[in-house]
């Protein structure tokens, strides 16, 4: 079992920058895939981002590519989302999971683990 909290949302400008942190408890010594994902208003939670247990791979919408950095802090239970060149539309709810996998995945019904999300809002 794994239990996630995010923290970091809030309120930037546009093109401006924000780092979202997760903070991972319980038993966190599974080999657990980490992934990001992001929930609009009136839209359904889609894909944001990804990375392997081992952190060697990371995967990144299209929408986002270039522009937001997922990393991790084993020692510290940590998971990191750093997100710069931010535009109105990245503005969402963005939620951290993880899955019983080592391996990454795209498709949130592939996580097992759920926070409970923070708010992030882009003004122009």
């Amino acid at each position: 079992q794994v239990q996630l909290v995010e923290s970091g949302g809030g309120l930037v400008q546009a093109g401006g920058s924000l780092r979202l942190s997760c903070a991972a408890s319980g038993r966190t010594f599974s080999r657990n895939a980490m992934g990001w994902f992001r929930q609009a208003p009136g839209k359904e939670r889609e894909f944001v981002a990804a990375m392997s247990w081992s952190a060697d791979a990371t995967y990144y919408a299209d929408s986002v590519k270039g522009r937001f950095t997922s990393s991790r802090d084993y020692a510290k239970n940590m998971v990191y989302l750093q997100m710069n060149s931010l535009k109105p539309e990245d503005t969402a709810v963005y939620y951290c999971a993880a899955r019983e996998s080592p391996e990454p995945s795209s498709n949130r019904a592939a996580y097992d683990f759920w926070g409970q999300g923070t708010q992030v809002t882009v003004s122009s």
